[in-house]
């Protein structure tokens, strides 16, 4: 049982022996998206990465430019490539909302709101050149900022606010330099065509 402080994505950290060092749950599903499992995070990710949930993020300014974050260069998959504002994974029994404001705040160290579904049916799986595996049932959000953004360097190494047509033109000229789920995603999104 978690505590009033832990969130439901770090309620195993006592299962570590450290709790200055939360374990973050992901929540395994089957092909019809039921949840199965739970498994460490950490240790998910590999060359035969089992089906989770997860949810990606597309972060929009007042001015309707949206963020585009670098991933850190010692990330473990994608590491230096430019993707949407940010990702995450809701934990057991997190509502995915509240998931997005706690990685929001985890990893770009802002607050959104004004949080809604894009492509709720969103579903992908992509091997980077280390041969990791993405395999991920993962509904898209857009969202508003409410603070500067003010990113965490062991997530992301750059950011950019950019027009949404000048993302889709880029993501259109040179999908290599974007994480797949990125490129996937923008043919998809509202946001992204007007």
């Amino acid at each position: 049982m978690s505590s009033p402080s832990e969130s439901p994505a770090t309620a195993g950290s006592r299962a570590t022996g450290s709790p200055s060092v939360p374990t973050e749950l992901v929540v395994l599903l089957d092909d019809d998206a039921n949840p199965i499992g739970t498994a460490d995070k950490a240790t998910v990710h590999t060359t035969d990465t089992p089906l989770h949930l997860a949810f990606s993020c597309h972060v929009v300014d007042d001015e309707g430019r949206v963020l585009l974050t670098r991933r850190a260069l010692d990330k473990r998959t994608w590491p230096g490539i430019w993707t949407n504002s940010f990702c995450g994974h809701p934990g057991p029994g997190e509502d995915p909302v509240e998931a997005i404001v706690r990685r929001a705040e985890q990893e770009l160290g802002t607050r959104v709101d004004s949080i809604e579904p894009a492509v709720p049916d969103f579903r992908y799986r992509a091997v980077d050149d280390s041969g990791i595996v993405e395999n991920e049932i993962c509904p898209v959000f857009t969202a508003r900022i409410r603070a500067e953004v003010n990113p965490r360097a062991d997530e992301v190494c750059a950011h950019h606010w950019a027009r949404p047509t000048d993302v889709r033109t880029s993501v259109d000229a040179t999908p290599f330099a974007f994480s797949p789920w990125l490129v996937a995603q923008v043919p998809r999104m509202e946001l992204y065509s007007r």
